[in-house]
């Protein structure tokens, strides 16, 4: 780089060009509405006026003293850790398999997994209602296998679960498998060369270096999980409860916005928080 200082000075107002656009729309576009939404919080609610101007942590403290508000959060964090650690049980053995595949149907195996991300999740969620309901495909095998007896799932924690992770599983595959594709495949055949087993050269050798990609597909996971709105609410139903359900009932509903507002910084502030703790769970040998 050059020495002259009027060189640098055009090479950062270049740069700041460039950048300037993109930087001016995402304060317009992302923080000014955050700067209004945390402004709202800090209001009351009147059932007249909906709104009345003030600055208190009324909001917040009434989330922290009501327990069925943290219980809410504490499922919402429950499921999402669930969705979470499922999705990398079965999305990391696909996307091993995935990258170390040479065969000419891995386009097609690509493919099986990128087509479930062609569906909106509502119309996915919808088969798993059909799935799970009484009288619904489950049910309806049960009950030609025993009858009398009926197999339901709807309503139910595990129907979310199994939903949610329809609808997140090939984001969490797709990011493995790029991940597993950049370790070389010759250090797992110098292993298996000095007698290491495949089960040993993936514990010591795969699972380290790419301990990254892991995190980072489980918290991609676990971010969707924390804010999933429609699966909680079609197969949950109304007494299964997730922050934001509750946040837009609070909204839509009770029209209390400030502690709707108040509600949606919690629920940013909680996964911020959790994700950013996640890595340091990891033991130390396997942090790059």
């Amino acid at each position: 780089m050059s020495d002259d200082p009027d060189a640098r000075s055009r090479g950062f107002l270049k740069a700041g060009l460039l950048v300037g656009p993109a930087t001016a729309m995402a304060v317009a576009f992302l923080v000014v509405p955050l700067v209004l939404l945390f402004r709202y919080s800090l209001n009351q609610y009147d059932a007249t006026l909906l709104m009345v101007e003030a600055l208190t942590w009324e909001n917040y403290v009434t989330f922290l003293q009501d327990s069925y508000y943290r219980q809410v959060l504490w499922v919402t964090v429950l499921v999402a850790a669930s969705c979470t650690l499922i999705c990398l049980l079965f999305g990391m053995p696909i996307a091993y398999r995935l990258a170390r595949m040479r065969s000419r149907w891995k386009s097609a195996a690509m493919l099986l997994v990128i087509i479930p991300l062609f569906i909106g999740g509502a119309v996915r969620t919808v088969g798993w209602m059909i799935l799970f309901s009484r009288g619904g495909m489950l049910d309806s095998i049960v009950s030609k296998i025993s009858p009398g007896t009926h197999f339901e799932l709807m309503y139910t924690p595990w129907a979310v679960i199994l939903g949610l992770v329809s609808i997140i599983l090939p984001f969490v595959i797709l990011t493995l498998q790029s991940v597993f594709e950049s370790i070389d495949v010759r250090l797992e055949e110098a292993a298996s060369g000095l007698g290491a087993s495949p089960a040993r050269a993936q514990w010591h050798i795969v699972l380290p270096l790419a301990m990254r990609g892991v995190i980072t597909g489980g918290t991609l996971s676990f971010i969707l999980c924390m804010n999933a709105y429609g699966t909680p609410v079609l197969l949950g139903g109304p007494r299964f409860e997730m922050m934001a359900p509750l946040l837009y009932y609070e909204f839509s509903s009770n029209n209390n916005w400030p502690f709707a507002a108040a509600l949606a910084f919690i629920l940013m502030a909680s996964t911020f928080t959790l994700t950013t703790l996640a890595p340091f769970l990891v033991p130390k040998r396997y942090r790059l």
